[in-house]
């Protein structure tokens, strides 16, 4: 497995302070990699130094397989970023700023900046004054910005922070298309839920330290659930506890939680019936990269996810 980001034991310190606490991380190449954690997990930290704009304390960084450690300039040109809030020039148009930041890296003429601006669905607003954009339209022309000069790699540091639903739906769609072309893109977010929409495979930050990381389907294999209304909990709970892929039943509001693989209801169904125990209804409880959070830290995220979608 080819790997475009290579840490071991990543160190940040600020006096009194631990931002990123010995971070080993291994990003492999292409598709879209989210780095999830609530705000002050460290996410923007361990972008920076990434990006050499913040010197570790100690650990090594190595990009693109690198033969030596550290972040080198020659890397650095094969990299796209917009970290916290992307800034533009408000009396300029977005194709004007596109245009100047274009020019200072010497990264593609007109034609490139139209196919720009046309892919993150600006190329009706190119014209207009930055200062007159949405949010979500500004943050669209920070990923076109991030995307000068075709990079093989790409970070995105919270690009949906203060957009309403429907612009993070927007934004959402952009970054699952960007990365199945090839490119790595680095999607930092505190929004598990939206992440684990787009991205291949994540790393969960905690307090500065690495608590999982793995493809979304690895991170949730065995978490599956399903919800079960019978003619009798009781019985069923005793049945259904007894199988070997069932690994537990609570009852829950007047119907029972039953943790087991989905594509094995039909063998719950089956061993209920054979004991006279029939099933009213069954659904899937769907598992969440939320969920799997709280589970391994017990940290209250679902509040600020809501209020930050919400805004």
């Amino acid at each position: 497995m080819s790997l475009v980001i290579e840490t071991h034991h990543l160190t940040k310190r600020y006096t009194e302070t631990v931002a990123v606490d010995d971070l080993s991380l291994e990003v492999p190449s292409g598709g879209v990699f989210g780095l999830l954690g609530p705000n002050g997990s460290g996410k923007t930290t361990t972008i920076s130094m990434l990006l050499g704009l913040v010197w570790p304390t100690s650990g090594t960084i190595r990009l693109f397989e690198s033969a030596t450690l550290g972040v080198h300039p020659n890397d650095l040109r094969r990299v796209g970023a917009i970290v916290e809030s992307p800034a533009f020039y408000p009396y300029l148009s977005g194709r004007a700023n596109l245009r100047y930041f274009a020019g200072i890296g010497d990264n593609g003429g007109k034609a490139e900046l139209d196919r720009l601006l046309a892919r993150v669905g600006l190329g009706d607003a190119a014209d207009r004054r930055f200062q007159t954009y949405s949010m979500g339209m500004k943050q669209r022309l920070g990923i076109a910005y991030a995307l000068l000069g075709n990079p093989d790699l790409v970070f995105l540091d919270e690009p949906t922070n203060g957009l309403d639903p429907a612009g993070v739906a927007e934004v959402r769609e952009l970054i699952r298309g960007l990365g199945t072309d090839g490119r790595t893109v680095i999607l930092s977010s505190h929004l598990l839920g939206e992440v684990q929409q787009v991205a291949d495979r994540v790393a969960i930050l905690s307090r500065g330290r690495l608590i999982a990381q793995g493809s979304v389907e690895e991170l949730l294999r065995g978490r599956e659930a399903l919800r079960l209304h019978t003619t009798d909990d009781a019985r069923a709970t005793s049945i259904l506890s007894a199988l070997p892929t069932v690994t537990g039943v609570v009852a829950n509001d007047g119907a029972l939680t039953v943790n087991a693989p989905l594509d094995r209801a039909w063998e719950l169904s089956r061993a209920l019936a054979e004991e006279q125990v029939y099933v009213a209804e069954m659904a899937p409880i769907q598992t969440s990269l939320e969920h799997y959070f709280l589970e391994i830290t017990g940290e209250a995220t679902a509040a600020a996810e809501t209020a930050e979608v919400g805004s």
